[in-house]
């Protein structure tokens, strides 16, 4: 499968060097690719692809809409639907191959309970998120992470031999902000936000989110957790299984893109080859907590 439009050849031959395959779709948007991705006979999941070049097509951003709602009925389908953005794929291909590879589940599984959770520097969760996250690491206040002991090294695949050297690996990361102290119905409500979370490249670390969560809560004890999902990626659903409860939607957000370092920011510059690219926008979730007395 060819196209001189899009970016759905590399996308199609990685997917087809881990053993899925791909169909492109005739779309109403034809400016943006969109392929199924099958397992044999079976259809596991769609891809939206934005492509740079079609980008500044003026009408463009408005057709995404289009494009965004379809995303959204095909997941009522019970379908999963993920949007990839040519800047992503050129500038962190190991990190969208990483997301892909878990919703496809090829990561590799690691138990949290084989893990230890505690706070970390800020300096090493930076550098954790800016190597396995795909929008890399903001301010934050308090950083959890999940070490994996060596004793428990064995689960890793040989893939993983260069991480073996110490005692411990970093496998997961957690961030949350600051208390946002305000007052609800006459009482003071605590309320913090789940920043980012990542697992190391490659890996699913199976209950991680819900294990640093636990540890949070144990030492701030929040009276709620809020976070985002992206929805260029998923509804939220990890995020429901652990009990936060959808509180509404945050409309598409503008990020300035430099298409020559392939960089996004919220500020504008006046580099010559920087265009404002708009993303799905965001559902916020919450979970409350209540303490015995």
């Amino acid at each position: 499968m060819k196209s001189e439009q899009h970016f759905q050849e590399p996308i199609c031959n990685w997917l087809e060097s881990i053993g899925f395959r791909c169909e492109e779709m005739a779309g109403s948007v034809p400016e943006i690719g969109r392929i199924k991705i099958f397992s044999g006979n079976d259809y596991v999941m769609q891809l939206i692809l934005v492509h740079l070049g079609t980008w500044l097509n003026e009408d463009l951003p408005k057709k995404m809409q289009t494009t965004f709602e379809l995303m959204t009925i095909e997941r009522a389908a019970g379908n999963q639907c993920v949007v990839v953005w040519e800047d992503y794929w050129i500038s962190k291909p190991e990190i969208v191959q990483s997301r892909l590879s878990a919703m496809l589940g090829r990561s590799y599984k690691i138990p949290a309970r084989l893990t230890i959770a505690r706070r970390i520097e800020k300096k090493d969760a930076v550098s954790f998120l800016e190597s396995n996250h795909l929008n890399g690491s903001v301010m934050s206040k308090f950083r959890y992470g999940l070490f994996l002991p060596s004793r428990y090294y064995r689960v890793l695949a040989a893939d993983f031999e260069a991480y073996r050297g110490g005692d411990e690996l970093l496998v997961a990361v957690a961030t949350f902000s600051h208390p946002r102290i305000f007052n609800q119905e006459g009482e003071t409500v605590r309320s913090y936000e789940l920043i980012r979370f990542a697992s190391l490249l490659h890996t699913n670390v199976m209950g991680g989110l819900d294990k640093l969560l636990n540890v949070f809560v144990k030492d701030r004890q929040p009276d709620d957790i809020m976070t985002y999902a992206d929805l260029e990626w998923s509804e939220g659903a990890s995020y429901r299984k652990l009990g936060f409860e959808m509180k509404g939607r945050t409309p598409p957000i503008a990020f300035n893109l430099d298409v020559n370092t392939m960089t996004r920011t919220s500020k504008s510059t006046d580099s010559e080859g920087q265009v404002t690219v708009y993303n799905a926008g965001s559902i916020k979730y919450v979970k409350p907590f209540e303490y015995a007395s």
